[in-house]
């Protein structure tokens, strides 16, 4: 993938989302892998904060987002976490959604390039994080795809509009009614990706 420098790192979210600067990059890492980097409340809130941080830098010139292992950028929403935090999960997992939209919008509207550097799993939350993202680098073993409709759980209206603006409405009906997961191969980056898509 990317040859990302190397520097002291800050943690956030209980060390599961780090935040590290070197030569004008700010890169963020998804730090959950025993879990595909699935994201609970307190990794978006600690995406939202390594975001500000390195937004507000003058020196960080780019933003890089990359999952650590090489299993997954992000798998999705940690839904473990929707039964902890409430009893019923449809309100869970609709607080979840509420809670995390603040972020996304963040990252939707950075003032600064960001690219997500894709490896492995790259679904439903992961895919609104891809999709803000301005640039997606994805590697030949990337899947993507948005399982919310085998779940049973709703997909946030901001990521289903990013959706349909990267792969048009017919691609995105697809991927939202069957819960399919699209495998990378050369040439399909574009397709899978929309037209500022994934490069390999």
């Amino acid at each position: 993938m990317l040859n990302i420098p190397k520097a002291t790192e800050k943690s956030h979210a209980d060390g599961k989302i780090l935040q590290s600067i070197a030569d004008g990059v700010g890169v963020i890492t998804f730090n959950n892998p025993e879990k595909r980097n699935a994201m609970s409340l307190d990794m978006w809130e600690g995406l939202g904060s390594a975001l500000v941080e390195l937004r507000d830098d003058p020196e960080v010139r780019v933003v890089i987002m990359v999952g650590a292992g090489d299993k997954a950028f992000v798998s999705g929403a940690d839904i473990s976490q929707f039964e902890k935090t409430r009893h019923n999960a449809e309100a869970s997992e609709e607080e979840y959604s509420k809670k995390s939209a603040a972020q996304r919008a963040l990252l939707a509207d950075y003032p600064k390039p960001t690219i997500a550097s894709i490896r492995g799993f790259c679904l439903g939350g992961g895919m609104q994080g891809g999709d803000a993202g301005g640039y997606r680098i994805a590697s030949e073993n990337s899947q993507f795809g948005i399982p919310a409709a085998k779940l049973g759980i709703a997909y946030g209206y901001d990521g289903l509009k990013h959706l349909v603006s990267l792969v048009g409405p017919s691609w995105a009906r697809l991927i939202m009614y069957t819960g399919m997961r699209i495998r990378l191969r050369r040439g399909a980056a574009d397709r899978t990706c929309g037209s500022r898509g994934a490069r390999h």
